[in-house]
């Protein structure tokens, strides 16, 4: 996966979307407007820090990559399945709808998200013109959010799975992220044989592998084409936010995609 600093702001991109000319970005925590503890390019808007300094970072990072801040749309991510198609930009001061999965096939749109250990995953159909943005904590990941939002997308766009193009993007890996005996049976009950392929015993606990999780979600439902960048931001707090790394006293950064124009 690419790595991108043109001025301040860092990035990265996928290599299989960029063979697209897909206009995409997971943006580290570099090159923002906030002070510690969500230094410095912060996006969430909802852990303390200073509305006009989140929106700020916003802006920066859009401008990076040359799209309008008017261009997006995001939604409120509430770690559910629901999946929204729009047509055009969120107004700034329009309230965010609840969802985890969002699409557009409107180059014209931004479709941005924020994460801090929970997997993004990004979506492009050559063919019918469309990309998708996925949120997948361990309840979007084991309830199927992916497979969901691929349903959605051959509904209302007449998408062939065969033909997107996937990425899986900076999350917690399978070493930082221990999970209850709750989750251990939701994984067992609704990834069957294949759960001894997602959990591991690590000093005595059991731990969840969430990529691995999102890639056979995507395999399943006959996506060929996945990359998955293996980058796990506990593992790298110098450039990934992590709320399980830094005790839930963090930022979010932000992950966006658009269509070529």
């Amino acid at each position: 996966m690419p790595f991108h600093q043109p001025e301040a702001v860092r990035y990265f991109t996928f290599e299989n979307l960029d063979e697209h000319r897909v206009i995409h970005a997971a943006f580290t925590r570099k090159g923002g407007l906030s002070p510690p503890p969500w230094a410095s390019l912060n996006v969430g808007g909802l852990r303390g820090d200073d509305p006009d300094r989140v929106y700020g970072n916003r802006v920066l990072a859009f401008q990076t990559i040359g799209r309008m801040p008017e261009s997006v749309f995001d939604v409120w991510q509430v770690h559910g399945n629901n999946v929204i198609c729009t047509n055009e930009p969120r107004p700034k001061d329009a309230s965010h709808k609840k969802a985890d999965a969002i699409f557009t096939d409107r180059p014209e749109v931004t479709l941005f998200m924020r994460f801090a250990d929970c997997v993004p995953v990004l979506l492009y159909d050559p063919i019918c013109k469309v990309v998708g943005l996925v949120h997948a904590g361990w309840q979007g990941t084991v309830y199927g959010t992916v497979s969901e939002a691929l349903d959605v997308m051959a509904a209302q766009y007449s998408s062939k799975t065969g033909n997107i193009q996937a990425a899986i993007g900076p999350s917690i890996c399978p070493k930082h992220y221990p999970v209850g005996d709750e989750v251990v049976k939701e994984v067992w009950s609704n990834f069957g044989d294949a759960a001894s392929r997602l959990l591991s015993t690590v000093n005595n606990r059991i731990h969840l592998d969430l990529w691995e999780a999102n890639r056979l979600r995507l395999e399943w439902k006959g996506v060929r084409d996945a990359y998955v960048s293996k980058l796990c931001t506990a593992c790298n707090l110098n450039n990934w936010y992590s709320h399980r790394g830094e005790s839930g006293q963090t930022g979010r950064f932000g992950v966006l995609i658009a269509l070529p124009t």
